[in-house]
């Protein structure tokens, strides 16, 4: 709760808080980490659509410049004709005659049978293949959303199991600030201990002359780094220019 242990910034984006409707950190990292395991899907549906898109070319390459058509014509006549009018005549008219024929032949061929006959996908089938992968992505952004109940409905079967989570989360909130106080001192220390830069001296120099500046030239705090507003506290050493904000100091 607010009134126990009010949060401090650093603390504020490490938690989920389940009634802000914008996407917190550690969602946001956790969301970046499925978006990621898209990309191998991404990448195989790409090259099975390039791939399927490479042979149709091929396949309608050779089907435009491979087709040949043949074309066979052919003409017969055989005619006998014997002379004369004796018996003999008539006997080979009659005899002979039978051979007489005549025919023309015409025939047209081609391989079209044996060309590949290839298919090309349609734009609405590739937009059918790729929309699972779309709907996969959907889910990774919303899933952060039904994610946040599982605390609530943990809560509700495991009250006593809660108790021992918030339990141990204010120890650890607790034992976060210590150390982090710790650190913060140190850090201030050797900052302190280095001199000021020809720019700090510049702004401080500044900021005494024309007190006006300060709405233009805000310091910031010294362990957070939030900008300079009203309720910040100055340090009381005379001799120390660090400024902290309400939370830090």
């Amino acid at each position: 709760k607010q009134t126990l242990l009010p949060l401090l910034r650093e603390e504020t984006s490490s938690f989920i808080f389940p009634c802000k409707p914008a996407l917190q950190r550690p969602e946001r990292q956790y969301m970046v980490m499925e978006l990621l395991r898209c990309i191998p899907l991404l990448l195989f549906l790409l090259f099975v659509c390039g791939l399927d898109h490479f042979i149709f070319s091929i396949l309608s390459i050779i089907q435009h410049h491979s087709f040949i058509e043949y074309s066979y014509q052919t003409s017969h006549h055989l005619s006998v004709n014997v002379m004369g009018a004796s018996l003999m005549a008539e006997l080979l008219r009659s005899t002979i005659g039978a051979l007489n024929t005549s025919f023309d032949t015409q025939m047209e061929t081609s391989n079209f049978a044996c060309l590949p006959q290839p298919t090309g996908m349609t734009r609405q089938q590739y937009l059918n293949t790729c929309l699972p992968l779309g709907v996969l992505a959907l889910l990774c952004l919303a899933q952060v959303y039904p994610f946040r109940l599982r605390r609530a409905i943990a809560a509700f079967f495991f009250p006593k199991r809660e108790k021992t989570r918030v339990l141990f989360l204010y120890n650890k909130l607790l034992r976060q600030r210590r150390n982090f106080l710790y650190l913060q001192r140190g850090r201030v220390a050797r900052q302190a201990q280095q001199p000021p830069g020809l720019g700090t001296l510049l702004l401080q120099w500044c900021r005494r002359r024309w007190p006006w500046l300060r709405r233009c030239l805000r310091q910031r705090c010294t362990l957070c780094g939030t900008p300079e507003t009203p309720r910040h506290q100055p340090c009381p050493n005379p001799d120390c220019s660090a400024s902290y904000c309400e939370s830090c100091w």
